[in-house]
This record gives structure tokens, C-alpha cells and sequence, in this order.
């Protein structure tokens, strides 16, 4: 049976399409993705997001922990309430999961992982925290609001407290602060402007209800995965996982070969970093009608690769894609669509930013 959180009843009531997501029954759409999409584009919408993992990281060997623990540097958070995103590797440098970890204090860190690989994530960090006198406490009384959109923040500081608003107001990118009971992080999946915020269980359903009277749409996994898509934002399980490093998923930039650190998977990285990777991860789009989906296939130059996620983007009226292909020049690229191939244009990504085409795309 399906895991639900708390807002489920809502949902329904609201007249969501529910799907099973990760074990957990979560609502697709509400109506329409593509209004639900526009909405966050141009305006503001709210996702219910808890389904995700928080976990508190408590002791003095958290920071060495974190250190050993994931492949970008810890050492980068010195100001309470900084964010950091970063992988979680294995042996072969492989992604176990990918991850925020937010600074609280030098013995007080926090962490949100995915709702698909809760399970082995919680595991993996348990016995890798034992040898560090760690204690982890997985906060389900906390559940998560994403509220998104060139909008959202207004609709947000509106219903704080003039204390919690300037607080919150005050945060830069990726950055959390605590106010009104509230862990408020300016991060997001969509690729605009917002919040995701923790709030107790007991006040989660309240809080909704508020965000709604104030005019945020509610929105559902289906515009949050074009949005994300538009955005240039890696899905887990299905643009990486275990198999692939970050070298291959386009996340070089969340790696840091820092002197005097050595991480899980930091020496399979750099084997891979000095051979050079076989595989890179590159941005597509179809100019003319069809459909990229997952797993078509992509043929290039140097040879074939695959659709990792594909969707048709709202924004820009054509279908986009993450590829996974050989490296090297890839020449003239064609994709597979039931037995027809396809010409696609290969585009650095985001697709999608501020609302707007990026250059080149």
C-alpha cells in the first residue's frame, strides 16, 4: 500500500489525479499540467513535497562526517542556515542519491533526501555515520511545502509575522532561516524563485489552506517535472543513479577534489576525471512534432545513447530532453520515435530561465 502524507485528503478533495510515486500516493495534476506549469511560470504555485526525507545530523563529528560523506564540500558552509547541493556516492563513484544539506551549527546539520531511496539512503548514512559518533533523527513531523513562482516569495512574506517576514525576506539563494514555527529554505525544483518550507504536522494542513487563500495554485509531480526538466534539474533513478558518476550526469560542478579530503568515490572519480569520462550528458530539442520520451534512442557520431528524461515544455512549445551519449563530437543527432528518426538540435541547458527561452534554445 502506498505511503500518504498528511495533505492527501486534500488532494482528493481538490480533485487530483493520484498516482503512486516512490511508494507514495501523490497527486499528478489537479486538472491541468499545462495550467499548473503556467501558473508557477508566471505567477506562483505550491507543491506538496512530503514525501521527501529531512534528517537531522547531530554531534561534534558532523562536519568530518559530511566530509567523508558527500563528494562537495561541507567546508563551504560557515554562516547558519547556508545550503549546499551535493551527491552521495558509492566506491565506483556511482550516485547513491543526490541531496541539500543545510548548516545549523558546527554539531547541527540538516539533510533532505529523496522519497524513492529513503530506505537505502537511511541505511548508507547510518553506517557511515557510526564511525563518527553521529546521531540521526529522521524528522517526520516535519512535512514540506515547495511555493515557486516570480510571486512566490510575496505570497509567503504576506502571511508571516513582520519578525519571520524580514527574516525570510533577507535570505539569499539557498539559504534557510527559522521564524513562526517555520524552517523557511529560499531553494526550489522549478527553477524560479521561492521557498520550500518545513512545517509541523500539526499546523501543515492550516498553512495550506492559507498559501491557497492567498492565491498560490496548488500543483501536482506533473508540472513540477516539466518545470524541473525547462530548468536543467537532474531527476533521481532516472538521469542518474548508481551506475553513473557525476562527471556523467552533467553535476562536474557539485564535485570538489578539495586537498586533504577524501570522500567515498573521490578515487573513482578522479581515475575518471584523468582517463576522461566515456559518457556525457547533453541538453536536446525537437524543432519539429513528436514527443522525446525516456529511453528512446539517440544516435550520434560517436556512436548511441539513450532519452533520460524527455517531455514536451509548455514554455517553449517543443519537446526538450536530457540524453546520455558517448563523448566526442556528436555531428548531426537523430532520435528514434517508433522506428522514424528524427533530427534534434544538441543545446546547452537550462532550456528555461526567468520564464524566457535561454540563448540557443
Amino acid at each position: 500500500m502506498s505511503k500518504t502524507t498528511i495533505f492527501n485528503a486534500t488532494h482528493r478533495a481538490l480533485g487530483a489525479k493520484m498516482v503512486d510515486f516512490g511508494g507514495w500516493d501523490m497527486p499528478l495534476n489537479y486538472g491541468s499540467q499545462i495550467e499548473e506549469h503556467h501558473a508557477v511560470r508566471r505567477n506562483a504555485g505550491m507543491f506538496d513535497v512530503s514525501h521527501m526525507t529531512v534528517v537531522d545530523l547531530r554531534g561534534v563529528g558532523v562536519r568530518p562526517f559530511l566530509r567523508r560523506l558527500v563528494a562537495n564540500s561541507v567546508d563551504k558552509l560557515k554562516v547558519s542556515g547556508k545550503a549546499l547541493y551535493t551527491c552521495m556516492l558509492n566506491a565506483e563513484g556511482g550516485v547513491i542519491d543526490d541531496l541539500i544539506v543545510y548548516y545549523l551549527s558546527e554539531d547541527f546539520f540538516r539533510i533532505v533526501v529523496n522519497a524513492a531511496t529513503r530506505d537505502k539512503d537511511l541505511a548508507w548514512i547510518a553506517a557511515q555515520a557510526a564511525a563518527f559518533g553521529v546521531s540521526i533523527s529522521e524528522r517526520r513531523d516535519l512535512v514540506m511545502i515547495a511555493v515557486q513562482g516570480p510571486q512566490a516569495r510575496a505570497r509567503v512574506l504576506a502571511l508571516l509575522s513582520p519578525a519571520a517576514a524580514a527574516a525570510a525576506e533577507a535570505l539569499g539563494k539557498f539559504a534557510a532561516c527559522e521564524g513562526d514555527g517555520l524552517f523557511i529554505a529560499r531553494t526550489g525544483y522549478t527553477g524560479e524563485d521561492g521557498f520550500e518550507i518545513m512545517v509541523p504536522e500539526t499546523a501543515a494542513l492550516t498553512f495550506w489552506n492559507r498559501l491557497r487563500e492567498a492565491g498560490v495554485a496548488p500543483a501536482g509531480l506533473g508540472a513540477r517535472d516539466t518545470l524541473r526538466l525547462e530548468a536543467g534539474m537532474n531527476l533521481y533513478g532516472q538521469d542518474m543513479d548508481e551506475t553513473v558518476t557525476p562527471y556523467e550526469a552533467g553535476l562536474a560542478w557539485t564535485v570538489a577534489l578539495d586537498a586533504g579530503r577524501d570522500f567515498t568515490g573521490r578515487a573513482a572519480l578522479e581515475a575518471q576525471r584523468t582517463a576522461g569520462a566515456p559518457r556525457q550528458m547533453v541538453g536536446l530539442v525537437l524543432d519539429d512534432k513528436g514527443v522525446l520520451r525516456h529511453g528512446q534512442k539517440v544516435l550520434t557520431a560517436t556512436g548511441e545513447g539513450e532519452i533520460l528524461s524527455g517531455t514536451f515544455s509548455p514554455t517553449l512549445g517543443k519537446a526538450i530532453a536530457f540524453a546520455r551519449i558517448p563523448v566526442g563530437d556528436p555531428g548531426a543527432v537523430r532520435v528514434d520515435i517508433r522506428g522514424r528518426e528524427l533530427p534534434v538540435r544538441v543545446v546547452k541547458y537550462p532550456f528555461v530561465r526567468d520564464g524566457r527561452a535561454c540563448p540557443g534554445i
